[in-house]
This record gives C-alpha cells, sequence and structure tokens, in this order.
C-alpha cells in the first residue's frame, strides 16, 4: 500500500514515543551504546502542535507509523526536533519525505537559520541533513556522574530562583538574544509552568542578572550564560543546585566549545556517555555560553 504522509495530531504521540524510543535504541546498540532511550510523557509535543501543528508529521501505512517528524520555529529559528523512522523502513525515502514536509515551516516562517542536533554517530541521518543544505558545525557531549561521585569546587555565582515575573521574563529573553541571537519566551513560558523545572537566575554582584539556568530530575539545562569565562562557575552552581535537590544522577549536556564547562565537568567527576553534533546551515549563537536540555528542546 502507499505511504501517507500527514500532519500529526495529539492522539499519536504515544505511538511516536513509542517508535522514537525504538528507532533511538537500535542505533545506540548497534553502535556498542546500549539501550538509553525509554517511553515518557511528551509535554513538549503537546505545546508545540498548539504552538504551531505545521511542524509535525507522520508517515504511515495501512494505518501503521512507519515514521516522525518534529520542528518548531523560533524568530528566525527553525529546529528540527526529532525524525524517525522505523527501523524496519529505513532508508526507503521516508526521512526524505518527512523533512521536505518539516523543512516547508521554515519556509512559510521566513527563517534565516535551519539547525538541529542528532548522534554523532549516526551516519545515515547525516547524510541526510546534509543533503538538505543543513551541515556540521559542533560536537555536544553528554556528561553524567552519580550523586555521590560528584566532586564540585567552591566557587558558585550569586543566584535567585526563577520565576514568571514580567521582570524575569525580560531578563531571560535579553540573554537568550544576546547568546542564541533569538527569543525563546514562548519556552520559557512552557518550561515555568512545569511543575518539574526548578530555574535558577545567575547574578553579577551588582545583583545584574547574567544568565539562567534549568534543572529536572538532575539535568542540567538549558544554561545560558552572558560572560564566556563564567561558563565554569554557572555549570558547577546548577549541578550543585541538582546535587541538594536530592537527584540521585547529575547531568547535561555541553558543547565542544565550551571549555570552561568542559574543564569544570571533567574534573568534577563527570564523564562522557555519548557525543552528539550541532548542525545548521549557517554559524548561529555562541555556544561557548549555551548548553542545551536535549536534542529536541535545544
Amino acid at each position: 500500500m502507499a505511504i501517507v504522509y500527514r500532519p500529526a495530531l495529539e492522539q499519536d504521540f504515544a505511538i511516536a514515543e513509542a517508535l522514537t524510543v525504538a528507532s533511538i535504541n537500535d542505533l545506540t546498540e548497534r553502535h556498542a551504546f546500549g539501550a538509553m532511550a525509554s517511553p515518557g510523557p511528551h509535554p513538549f509535543l503537546s505545546f508545540s502542535l498548539q504552538d504551531d501543528p505545521a511542524g509535525l508529521w507522520v508517515a504511515e501505512e495501512a494505518g501503521k507509523m512507519l515514521g516522525f517528524a518534529f520542528s518548531w520555529v523560533c524568530g528566525d529559528l527553525w529546529f528540527l526536533a526529532q525524525l524517525f523512522i522505523s527501523p524496519d523502513r529505513q532508508n526507503q525515502g521516508i526521512g526524505h519525505a518527512l523533512i521536505t514536509r518539516t523543512m516547508d515551516q521554515a519556509r512559510k516562517s521566513g527563517v534565516t537559520t535551519k539547525a538541529l542536533i542528532t548522534f554523532a554517530f549516526n551516519r545515515a541521518s547525516q547524510s541526510l541533513y546534509i543533503r538538505h543544505g543543513i551541515f556540521p558545525k559542533l560536537p555536544l557531549y553528554f556528561f553524567a556522574v552519580t550523586r555521590d561521585a560528584l566532586r564540585l569546587p567552591g566557587e558558585r555565582l550569586p543566584s535567585t530562583p526563577l520565576s514568571a515575573s514580567a521582570a524575569h521574563l525580560r531578563a531571560l529573553d535579553t540573554i537568550d538574544v544576546a547568546v542564541l541571537g533569538v527569543s525563546r519566551a514562548k519556552h520559557h513560558r512552557y518550561l515555568l509552568s512545569d511543575a518539574a523545572a526548578n530555574g535558577l537566575l545567575f547574578q553579577a554582584a551588582n545583583g545584574d542578572c547574567i544568565g539562567y539556568v534549568y534543572v529536572i530530575d538532575g539535568h542540567v539545562g538549558p544554561l545560558a550564560i552572558s560572560k564566556q569565562e563564567a561558563a565554569g562557575a554557572a555549570l558547577a552552581t546548577a549541578l550543585a543546585f541538582a546535587a541538594d535537590a536530592g537527584a540521585a544522577r547529575v547531568s547535561a549536556f555541553i558543547p565542544g566549545s565550551c571549555h570552561g564547562a568542559l574543564i569544570l565537568a571533567l574534573a568534577s567527576g563527570m564523564r562522557i556517555t555519548f557525543p552528539m553534533l550541532l548542525m545548521a546551515d549557517r554559524d548561529f549563537g555562541d555556544w561557548s555560553r549555551y548548553m542545551p536540555r536535549n536534542p529536541g528542546f535545544m
């Protein structure tokens, strides 16, 4: 039967999550990393569907889902959050058809930048993205350690709990525009509405806001800092915040250009679990001052 490509619906998300988990684990097991994905809730998908449904697509045949793609837009940035094909139906053109449809969202939105984060060892996906004009830019590393093995230096940045107040939202917007080149106001509102997320605003000695971080279940990110030289101290503050909250394991995605944070992570006992890769159609943002939350949220 013919493959049908259609806009995704809320009721597709549980099946899409299962397909995504199967695809990730098939890839990571083939590369000796073991299974690393498990099913979970999908609130960001639901949020994004309500915000802009043009970025969510399903490929199916005879009612069975074969592939799922999800992209979002913030200002001039289009970001491909997910593109996964059932392991038994890969290399059949389904990925090409899905990314073509999600990229139509970028065209209609008039963005100037297209980007994504993928596994560094996924050669097939990188080839697909390159064919669509999205090129390798920067390595990212997933670091993790148990709380008991975490060894943090004493340096900390002054901070205050992050809230959804107008003043804090303005500060977040100013930082994002300076560090990433785009506003992510809607994504901050999403995170601040999540009861599991706890955030901090980093402050200079004079009280000015110089950065922010979110921590969810021991995982740090996103983290942005206005001063590159403060990246290590910002990460140390965030990791201590995660450990103090009782997380059994702490983790973070750290870009290869964020040298201070890389040094801090290794000195604190964290180790690289797996490598990832930022790809984009042009350089954007200052990734020496930004640590993403995960490959889908950025």
